[in-house]
């Protein structure tokens, strides 16, 4: 188990915000699992558990401990995909297909670690990962039990689970096993996916040409956290009664939208910031990627106050032209 005093996270956010934590403790197997249980149960002070970093932003150095999962390995047993929290997501998108396992090719180069795809229920181009998950394995923190958590216990939604809400800090979770498919049935119907496809003359792509397309999507509109830190798309897309959504389409005819049911609509929140004029734009040393209005970027030794402020900033403007409430889908410390 690796245990550091004083420690900067600097490497452990995308953000790139050089940030500190009074004890960072880092578990390889289940049994360190179980010893970091034990010292955060006897210990008095606050504690958060971290994967991959890219989906947090760090506001202050935290007087804590920060927890996260270096365990590595993965097992095929039928169509089940078992893989250790600390593995990097992407690199098990990879595996299962050559395994012949299909169904997470839309999540392809999601930033991150297992664990986290269970906490924060990842999704892209209509797949979210609760599709597939099957059981989660963890210690609890308060006994030291290891455990396995099936997904229909989780309360998964959109961007949503108990690991969010209730369950928050209560488990380390040591590995997700995901439910795929020997049979390949592409998800095309969502974002630009055809287009692009027809622009490259595939009309039934193979699980490799998705993937890489999905691949080719994201590097085009994200950027490159090395040179502008940020943590992909900061805000969730709303969910708005379908009243709301028809009276703003008499407004905005040709607002992107996607169907949830018959009662709700579900509105891209990158649209409406581009529409408030954000695209592009900065406020102070944050500002907004030039090619996708839904990701933050750090223009270069931003802080995480100033990543709020622009946040909020964001917010105002279309609550002030939608009257819709966007929040972040990003966890901020």
């Amino acid at each position: 188990m690796k245990s550091f005093r004083n420690y900067s996270l600097l490497h452990h956010n995308t953000f790139g915000i050089d940030a500190k934590c009074s004890r960072f403790l880092e578990y390889e197997n289940m049994e360190e699992a179980q010893q970091v249980a034990q010292i955060l149960r006897e210990s008095d002070i606050p504690y958060i558990i971290i994967g991959g970093g890219s989906n947090l932003l760090l506001t202050k150095d935290f007087e804590g401990i920060v927890v996260h999962s270096a365990m590595k390995g993965c097992d095929f047993q039928g169509t089940t995909m078992l893989c250790a929290s600390g593995e990097v997501w992407d690199n098990m998108v990879a595996r299962s297909l050559v395994h012949g396992l299909y169904g997470l090719e839309n999540l392809s180069l999601i930033p991150g670690d297992v664990g986290a795809s269970a906490v924060q229920n990842i999704g892209a181009y209509g797949v979210e990962v609760s599709q597939f998950i099957y059981t989660i394995e963890a210690v609890e923190i308060a006994t030291g039990k290891v455990c396995t958590i099936c997904a229909d216990e989780c309360n998964y939604a959109y961007r949503q689970s108990r690991f969010k809400n209730d369950w928050k800090n209560k488990f380390l979770i040591t590995g997700v096993c995901y439910q795929l498919s020997n049979e390949f049935r592409p998800h095309l119907d969502y974002g630009n996916i055809r287009a692009e496809l027809q622009r490259r003359a595939i009309v039934e792509p193979t699980p490799q040409q998705l993937r890489q397309v999905i691949i080719d999507i994201r590097l085009d509109k994200l950027p490159d956290p090395d040179v502008e830190g940020n943590a992909g798309s900061f805000f969730m897309n709303p969910v708005i009664p379908r009243e709301q959504y028809e009276a703003l389409a008499v407004q905005y005819p040709d607002m992107p939208h996607y169907y949830i049911d018959s009662t709700h609509e579900k509105i891209p929140a990158g649209w409406m910031i581009d529409q408030c004029g954000w695209k592009g734009h900065s406020l102070g040393r944050a500002g907004v990627h030039d090619k996708q209005a839904l990701v933050l970027v750090n223009r270069g030794g931003a802080t995480g106050s100033e990543i709020v402020a622009l946040c909020q900033a964001i917010q105002r403007d279309v609550k002030t032209k939608f009257d819709i409430d966007i929040h972040p889908e990003v966890n901020m410390i």
